[in-house]
């Protein structure tokens, strides 16, 4: 959809990425760290001015409490980090419970490893997750379950009753929780990120997979991490020191420095929140039909009293004819269900945001 954003020089609120750069400090750390000679192989599992800052913005924001030297891990992104985790857990005919619609990478990660993703399909607007549907999908072949919260591409965030209704499945089983958590610092409303990681009977089981890229509008620095108790860190980083082995070295080093002061990351929903009232808001003058997201940075639309059209189609056809780019919702299907939704990025400037709101309020039905 970004190509065919270019092609057609449309308004991208496609895919995820933010559409305004970085503070600028933290640019000029990158450059002071790469001027002063950090420039060659950092450690395996990162450098250790990094891994003590992760581990004490995890214990200050969250109350988690993880060793910077046997229990942090830093990564190239969180999806590498999903994968190392889910490739130290499974093996081949085990099962593992994904939550769709989902991220694209869950299943691939799953089916490399020989593993079985059994799936678990919440139903919109709101996504609330049903817990008898959920254990009726357990078995005594599940090795492990994939959390994402808050979620893409519905920004569902998890509760506590959620993180329970889990521990109490898994307390009989021999199963592991890979929590895919890079939008933590992105919930709305005054609602709390809760981590599996938090829960006492699923602390000892969880690989809390994170990024900073998705925190600081970096993606494209692909700086990701790991906690995990140490047991389990210990065969994370099996996989981790042949996947990638390490990850870009004055870059750490400079998100390090600037994850000394809390600001930068506890502002983050604040800041992600004000762009999702004015987008939600300006799109309220559509015909389109929608609950504020709870998290991330993505809202959903649905237009099924309007139209029949695929999604897909429909997203092609927008792009091209009002110049708005979106996601069609059934690609996070791993049948493709078409629920008549699609996602728009609202990690842009506001101009367009505003500009993006206005031309879909404008669609003829």
């Amino acid at each position: 959809m970004s190509g065919l954003a270019n092609e057609h020089q449309a308004l991208n609120l496609s895919q995820g990425f933010p559409g305004f750069d970085c503070d600028p400090a933290l640019s000029e750390l990158v450059a002071k760290y790469t001027r002063g000679g950090f420039n060659q192989y950092a450690p395996m599992t990162g450098v250790p001015p990094l891994r003590q800052a992760l581990a004490a913005k995890a214990v200050s924001v969250f109350g988690l409490t993880y060793d910077p030297d046997t229990e942090v891990t830093v990564t190239s992104g969180a999806t590498e980090a999903l994968f190392a985790a889910l490739t130290a857990v499974i093996r081949p005919g085990d099962e593992v419970l994904i939550f769709e619609p989902a991220y694209d990478s869950y299943a691939p990660a799953i089916e490399l490893n020989g593993g079985i993703p059994v799936y678990i399909t919440p139903e919109g607007p709101a996504y609330a997750i049903d817990w008898t549907a959920v254990a009726g999908k357990i078995s005594s072949r599940t090795r492990a379950v994939i959390v994402n919260t808050p979620h893409n591409p519905t920004g569902y965030v998890w509760t506590q009753a959620d993180l329970d209704a889990l521990a109490a499945l898994l307390k009989p089983l021999d199963a592991w929780v890979v929590s895919d958590e890079v939008y933590e610092h992105i919930t709305f409303d005054s609602q709390p990120h809760l981590s599996p990681a938090s829960h006492p009977d699923l602390k000892d089981r969880t690989f809390l997979c994170g990024s900073l890229g998705k925190t600081f509008h970096v993606t494209g620095w692909k700086i990701g991490f790991c906690l995990a108790p140490k047991a389990l860190s210990a065969e994370f980083r099996k996989i981790h020191q042949y996947l990638t082995f390490s990850t870009v070295t004055p870059v750490q080093y400079a998100l390090a420095e600037y994850l000394g002061n809390p600001e930068h990351y506890l502002t983050v929903a604040a800041f992600y929140q004000r762009k999702r009232d004015l987008f939600v808001q300006a799109l309220e003058a559509s015909a389109f039909r929608f609950v504020p997201s709870q998290g991330t940075f993505f809202q959903n639309v649905s237009y099924g009293h309007l139209s029949q059209e695929n999604d897909y189609d429909l997203a092609v056809r927008l792009t091209k004819q009002i110049g708005v780019a979106s996601i069609p919702v059934s690609v996070f299907y791993h049948r493709k269900d078409d629920h008549k939704q699609l996602r728009f990025c609202f990690a842009k400037d506001d101009t367009m945001l505003l500009e993006a709101a206005e031309r879909l309020s404008r669609l003829s039905w």
